[in-house]
């Protein structure tokens, strides 16, 4: 049959793709269940798709942050240093509308299944309108994040107060002269502690082993900024050097009454955050160590203490999955992700994953990256190598950074070496800033 692509998804990553597959005339159809471009970015105060709260403003800087396609300049030079979760939003759909994407999205579009019925052909069965229907294409790419599937602690006991995870969170007010425990030493849960600190009785925030912190600027530069200017150097020279710089602007855990980092920089996914320590030491958030036990209202904490909790928000990750495929075919939900380029699949050649990856940094100029890579081996340009399954195996075994072995660390790259890698892959000229206007054939 003739070449027909179905991305699924129109977040970040989907609306890139489509941009640089729509480039070279290929016959492209979008599914994305909610009525705008954005994915996570479109904020909604109901339990939703969204996984953005209220105040949430993105953690790398918008220099590192942007298409080169079309860049925050190209589209308002007013942008904050760290966008809003609004600024991203408009960003993303003025760059669907600039590129005249929104023809090729179908909105409101839940894909239920997709089913490899050959080496040329995909089944997809999607529900639209309240109807299902199956539909027939070449190739899938599949741009739909990870970042929708909550995963949810367990501990022994029970909780009778409310407890929730942080997929459920949108606002502090609802916390308000509440005492609130937050699980989790990651972004999300500093961002938690921060806002609910503002109006509960009391937060607390547990951790089951130390992170660090790092504040969004240094020297008066956003942080990643200041960390490119030493990209050039190898990792573990780097790693060290920022380990140094970050010990020296802010002094160990210890002194905060945090749990110390044991880990080396990259072996975890570093926290960004400027407040979590400010509020520590002006006695609004509380540190506490790892939950060991529930018992009704009272939280039993492996120091031995013990204090009773109204709220508990688990801010503890999302598992990585993707439920429309079976789980005998794709289950990446634990255990490694073996993907060259963290995009081509070493036995099937016409399904590919933009933006399957958690960089140090942003993910969508990886993705923009990943997607021109993809526009050219679709159309014959870019080969890809015949050792397809070494390379996929390789990704495994010789990742940027030796994580701790969590499925939260599957998936991890370094911003810059991995920009770097798919650099290679394309031409000097690889920027498009200009509309290729085809006629949308479906």
């Amino acid at each position: 049959m003739k070449s027909r692509i179905c991305i699924i998804g129109a977040g970040p990553s989907g609306i890139t793709t489509l941009k640089n597959l729509k480039d070279k005339e290929l016959t492209v159809v979008v599914y994305d269940r909610n009525q705008e471009v954005g994915g996570n970015w479109i904020f909604s105060e109901d339990v939703s798709h969204s996984s953005v709260f209220e105040t949430t403003h993105i953690i790398s800087s918008k220099t590192l942050s942007q298409y080169e396609d079309f860049t925050f300049d190209d589209f308002d030079t007013t942008v904050a240093d760290y966008p809003s979760h609004d600024e991203l939003r408009r960003y993303f759909q003025a760059y669907a509308k600039h590129f005249e994407l929104y023809p090729y999205i179908e909105f409101g579009t839940i894909v239920k299944h997709c089913d490899r019925i050959s080496d040329r052909e995909w089944e997809i069965t999607i529900l639209q309108n309240g109807s299902e229907r199956k539909e027939t294409f070449t190739d899938l790419v599949v741009c739909n994040g990870h970042h929708s599937v909550p995963r949810i602690p367990k501990y022994p006991g029970n909780f009778s107060g409310e407890f929730i995870h942080s997929h459920g969170y949108k606002k502090a007010a609802p916390f308000a002269n509440k005492k609130v425990l937050v699980i989790g030493g990651g972004n999300s849960a500093c961002d938690v502690a921060v806002e609910t600190s503002r109006v509960s009785k009391k937060t607390a925030i547990s951790w089951r082993r130390g992170y660090r912190i790092i504040p969004k600027f240094f020297f008066g530069l956003p942080s990643d900024i200041v960390g490119a200017r030493s990209a050039w150097l190898p990792i573990k020279i780097r790693s060290w050097f920022n380990d140094r710089l970050l010990n020296l602007m802010l002094g160990k855990n210890k002194l905060y009454g945090l749990p110390e980092v044991k880990t080396k920089f990259g072996e975890t996914h570093p926290t960004i955050n400027d407040e979590l320590l400010y509020k520590v030491r002006h006695g609004k958030v509380h540190p506490k160590v790892d939950i060991e036990r529930l018992d009704g209202k009272t939280v039993c904490f492996k120091d031995g203490t013990k204090e009773d909790f109204d709220v508990i928000i688990a801010c503890t990750g999302y598992v990585l999955k993707h439920s429309f495929f079976d789980s005998s075919f794709i289950d990446y939900s634990e255990g490694q992700v073996p993907l060259y380029l963290k995009m081509f699949h070493e036995e099937f050649h016409n399904l590919f994953f933009i933006g399957l990856f958690q960089p140090l940094g942003c993910i969508w100029p990886g993705s923009e990256l990943q997607s021109k890579i993809l526009a050219n081996y679709l159309t014959g340009t870019w080969k890809m190598p015949s050792a397809i399954k070494k390379l996929c195996q390789r990704e495994i075994t010789h990742p940027h950074y030796k994580q701790i072995n969590t499925p939260r660390h599957t998936i991890t790259v370094d911003y810059h070496k991995f920009r770097k890698s798919l650099l290679k892959q394309l031409p000097k000229n690889w920027i498009s800033k200009t509309l290729n206007n085809i006629s949308n054939s479906t």
